[in-house]
C-alpha cells in the first residue's frame, strides 16, 4: 500500500513538473525572475568515464544570472519584503563574491530597488563589471584581512546598512532564507530529475545554503544519500566539521573563488553533511578548463573544484551510485583568470613550455652565426663542427638572412662552385623572431618546409635559436 502511494505521489510530482515545463514553453513570462530554477542535469561522459558510477552535473549557469545564487537571492528578497524589512525604492546592501550580487541585482531591476555591493580584490574584474552593468554600486575591499576588520567586505557592508536610509542588509551567510531556497527548489529538482536514484550530492561550500538546503531535502527523502562538501585550502570549514574547533591557523589567502570561509555562517547545519574534502587552487582551476574542453560545459572555478574533489573521493563509489555535482556558475566570470593562459602560467597552474624553457633546457650553448661576407664553405664547416642545420646571418648585430643545410643542398647540386661564393649570394630569408615567452605550441606554426628555425632575444638582447628538432624533442618528453 505504501509503495503504491509513494509511486502515485512521484507520478503526480512528475506531472506537475512536466506541466511547469510545458507552461514555460507555451506562454510568455511576466519577467526575467520567472526563468530561475529548473536547470538541466547533464551526464558527464569523458572525464569520469573510468569510474564505475553515473556522474551528473546540475548546471546552474542556465539561471538568468548564470549562477545558482539566483535562487537564494530572490528567495531572501521575497522573505524580506514579506517581513517588511525593505520598503519600495529601498537599497539592497550585501557583501558578495559576485554571483549573489548578480541575482540580487536582477531582482532589484525588476522590483525597483537600488543595490550597493561590497566585494574582495581577489574576485574577477568581470564579476564587478557585470554588477555595475546592472546598475549596482560596487565597493572593492581587501581580501587578506580578518572578517572583523573594518576594511573587510563583511564589515563595510554592515556599516553601510546602518548609514544608508531605507536599506536592507541581506547577510546571505546568516540569512536562513538562503538554505530555504534550496530546500524548496534545488533538492526537489534533483530528486525528480534522478527519479529518486541520487546517491551522492557534491557541493563546493561557501555560505552553506546550497549544501544544507539541498542536503536536508534529499536526506529527508532518503537518509542514505551521502552529502559531500568541497572546501578550499585556506578555509577553516573542514577542520571545524571534523573537530568543532574554529582554528584561525587554518586560514590563509587562497585563489579559489566563491567557496571556503574564514568563519562558520549560520546557514550551516553539519548534521546534513557527511564529509568534507579540500581541493587545491591549481587542481580546481585545471579541472575547470578540462570540463570546458572535454565536456563542452563552460563553467566557473568552483565547478572544477567540485569535480576534482569528487575524483579524490572516487574510491568510495560503486557501479550503482548516481552522483550529482553542483556546477555553480558560468565560465564567462573567469575569462581573465582560469581561462587566461598568462594568469594560469603566472601562478604555476599550467605546465606550459616556452621558447625560454627550450633554451634553458639545453644548457649554455651559444648561437652560431655567420656574416654575409663569409663563404658558403665556412658555413658548411660550422654545420659539420657543431652538428647543426640552421645558421642565422648576422651583420652589425642585425639578422639579415639565414643559411640552412637543406637550402644549400639544392643549390650545390646545381652549382658545385657555389661553395666559394659569399653567403650573401645564396642566403635565405631571415628566420622569424618571436618573444622569449612564446609557447611551444605557437612556435610550431612558424616552422615550415622552407623555414626550420625561430629566433628570439633574451633580456640582455642576446639572440637564441630554436629549431624544429628542439621542438620535436620537447614535445616528446
Amino acid at each position: 500500500m505504501f509503495n503504491n502511494l509513494q509511486s502515485l505521489k512521484n507520478q503526480l510530482f512528475s506531472f506537475n513538473y512536466l506541466y511547469q515545463q510545458l507552461t514555460i514553453l507555451t506562454m510568455w513570462l511576466n519577467n526575467i525572475l520567472e526563468t530561475i530554477g529548473n536547470t538541466p542535469l547533464i551526464k558527464l561522459n569523458k572525464i569520469t568515464n573510468h569510474l564505475p558510477c553515473t556522474v551528473l552535473a546540475k548546471v546552474e549557469y542556465f539561471n538568468p544570472g548564470n549562477s545558482i545564487k539566483d535562487r537564494m537571492a530572490l528567495k531572501m528578497l521575497e522573505v524580506a519584503e514579506k517581513e517588511g524589512k525593505i520598503k519600495p525604492g529601498g537599497t539592497i546592501i550585501e557583501g558578495t563574491s559576485g554571483n549573489t550580487g548578480m541575482g540580487l541585482a536582477l531582482a532589484a531591476c525588476v522590483k525597483g530597488y537600488k543595490c550597493i555591493f561590497t566585494t574582495t580584490d581577489k574576485q574577477s574584474k568581470e564579476k564587478a563589471d557585470i554588477l555595475k552593468a546592472l546598475g549596482a554600486e560596487v565597493i572593492v575591499c581587501p581580501t587578506n584581512v580578518e572578517p572583523e576588520d573594518p576594511r573587510s567586505y563583511y564589515s563595510v557592508s554592515k556599516r553601510l546598512a546602518t548609514e544608508v536610509p531605507n536599506s536592507w542588509y541581506v547577510n546571505q551567510y546568516d540569512n536562513l532564507a538562503n538554505r530555504l531556497a534550496h530546500y524548496e527548489q534545488t533538492g526537489p529538482e534533483i530528486w525528480e530529475q534522478t527519479e529518486g536514484k541520487v546517491t551522492h550530492l557534491v557541493v563546493a561550500t561557501g555560505t552553506g545554503g546550497t549544501i544544507v538546503g539541498t542536503g536536508k531535502y534529499l536526506k529527508e527523502k532518503n537518509p542514505n544519500i551521502k552529502i559531500w562538501a568541497i572546501d578550499s585550502y585556506g578555509s577553516l570549514l573542514k577542520k571545524y566539521f571534523e573537530t568543532g574547533e574554529l582554528d584561525q591557523k587554518e586560514v590563509y589567502p587562497y585563489i579559489s573563488e566563491g567557496f571556503g570561509e574564514d568563519f562558520v555562517p549560520q546557514n550551516y547545519d553539519m548534521q546534513y553533511i557527511d564529509k568534507f574534502e579540500k581541493v587545491t587552487d591549481k587542481d580546481g582551476a585545471v579541472m575547470a578548463r578540462r570540463i570546458a574542453k572535454e565536456e563542452g560545459m563552460f563553467c566557473g572555478y568552483s565547478a572544477g573544484s567540485v569535480l576534482q574533489g569528487m575524483l579524490q573521493l572516487s574510491n568510495e563509489l560503486t557501479k550503482d551510485d548516481v552522483v550529482v555535482l553542483i556546477f555553480h556558475d558560468h565560465g564567462s566570470r573567469y575569462v581573465g583568470k582560469v581561462y587566461n593562459d598568462e594568469w594560469m602560467m603566472e601562478r604555476g597552474f599550467l605546465d606550459v613550455k616556452t621558447f625560454k624553457d627550450l633554451i634553458n633546457g639545453r644548457g649554455s650553448k651559444k648561437i652560431i652565426t655567420v656574416t654575409p661576407t663569409q663563404t658558403v664553405m665556412e658555413a658548411i664547416t660550422l654545420m659539420k663542427k657543431y652538428d647543426i642545420e640552421n645558421i642565422p646571418v648576422l651583420e652589425a648585430g642585425v639578422i639579415v638572412g639565414a643559411i640552412s643545410e637543406s637550402g644549400l643542398f639544392s643549390k650545390i647540386l646545381n652549382d658545385v662552385d657555389i661553395k666559394n661564393q659569399p653567403i650573401q649570394q645564396v642566403m635565405e630569408k631571415p628566420y622569424p623572431e618571436v618573444s622569449f615567452d612564446t609557447r611551444v605550441e605557437r612556435l610550431v606554426t612558424f616552422i615550415t618546409k622552407e623555414n626550420g628555425a625561430v629566433l628570439s632575444k633574451d633580456e640582455s638582447g642576446t639572440y637564441h635559436i630554436v629549431t624544429k628538432y628542439d621542438i620535436i624533442q620537447s614535445l616528446s618528453k
